[in-house]
């Protein structure tokens, strides 16, 4: 049996995760609010403050495997704390600590297109926290999700924040494409990584590519209402998203708008890699049991 212990173990994925891994292995969920999570963690899981960013807050002195999730959302604008903040320093804390407690093995959770040279904050500073991974002196995996879907996330909320019934307007038509992944075929590849300790980096997506015009409509179609999508000039968006960046309390900025330059789905599924087929992945449609 592993010790795992799972950074941001109390969040959406790492909720789940922990469900998951905790049926199999010692598990500890590590997070700045332990007590709180999005869905009830109900296995025998250990949860222990720490905080990514405080690098003397963390310690895996007896763990085998560290899981690290802990990043700030893509789909809306940061607080007081930036993507560097969180995802690069966060992650060099996390590596740094695991070299020093002797982990096994570390497996991180980063994003599709995460380069350092990429088009938004969030996928750079994703991409430098890979190459820190990559530069460590732990056997390490990397996975590369698309959006992910599932009880306690925030893809649909986001879906139907940016969207108003019946009828919406959406930057470009809402043309932006997703591979939608659900979270528990998610956590189900991240515990065959974990349990083979695997090193690599794999895209994975879910078995469907949906525009965010899709998406929104099914949404509201499992909400019980139809939806006709008009297309707003991706110029008219870009003013209004950058004028939204200054203005305290909006939720979205211009790495929101550069993300809807940005299809969001992989160039090869490697969801076979880490044991669940490509037709065994759940579907949007299948998880709001509505028709596509």
């Amino acid at each position: 049996m592993v010790s795992v212990h799972v950074t941001g173990g109390t969040g959406f994925v790492g909720s789940h995760l922990c469900n998951r891994l905790a049926e199999n292995h010692d598990v500890t969920a590590v997070s700045r609010s332990p007590e709180r999570s999005p869905v009830e963690i109900t296995g025998e899981v250990e949860r222990r403050t720490g905080d990514v960013t405080d690098f003397d807050s963390l310690d895996f002195t007896d763990a085998d495997a560290v899981v690290h999730l802990v990043s700030l959302s893509p789909l809306y604008k940061t607080g007081g704390l930036s993507h560097y903040d969180v995802t690069l320093r966060g992650t060099e804390n996390v590596v740094d600590a695991s070299e020093r407690d002797g982990v096994d093995y570390l497996l991180h959770m980063s994003a599709l297109d995460a380069d350092v040279d990429g088009a938004t904050e969030y996928l750079r500073a994703k991409g430098r926290a890979e190459e820190v991974v990559r530069g460590s002196g732990v056997d390490s995996g990397v996975l590369r999700p698309s959006v992910v879907f599932g009880e306690g996330g925030e893809f649909e909320g986001f879906c139907r924040r940016t969207t108003t019934p019946y009828v919406t307007f959406l930057p470009g038509g809402g043309r932006t494409r997703f591979q939608p992944l659900w979270v528990g075929d998610l956590v189900e590849m991240m515990d065959s990584a974990v349990e083979e300790q695997r090193t690599g980096v794999w895209e994975v997506g879910g078995s469907d590519v949906l525009s965010l015009a899709e998406v929104s409509r099914l949404v509201h179609r499992a909400d019980g209402r139809g939806l006709k999508v008009l297309p707003v000039p991706m110029a008219f968006a870009r003013l209004g998203m950058t004028a939204a960046e200054y203005v305290p309390g909006a939720p979205f900025g211009v790495d929101q708008y550069r993300s809807l330059k940005l299809d969001n789905v992989v160039r090869e599924n490697q969801a076979p890699e880490l044991g669940v087929e490509e037709y065994d992945l759940r579907i949007f449609a299948e998880y709001l049991d509505v028709e596509l």
